[in-house]
């Protein structure tokens, strides 16, 4: 991803645990700039520069959850 947001559906995100190892992970990942985790919806949010699927969706793992699906 050059710029903008990527966007993924995340089931079983549910409290504030959830959001915080998620947007502890994912915000470590190369070129992100933030991450907003939405419990009621279970979609987290990522925006940032030349961020990579890949790292995005291991970094969702290594915090306990698994992606379900990706829009952008």
């Amino acid at each position: 991803m050059s710029g903008g947001d990527l966007i993924y559906s995340v089931p079983g995100v549910s409290c504030e645990h959830c959001r915080t190892s998620i947007e502890n992970e994912v915000g470590a990942v190369a070129g992100v700039e933030s991450v907003e985790v939405d419990l009621e919806r279970g979609v987290v949010t990522v925006r940032g520069r030349n961020v990579n699927d890949d790292a995005v969706r291991a970094a969702i793992d290594e915090a306990g959850y698994e992606v379900a699906a990706i829009a952008r």
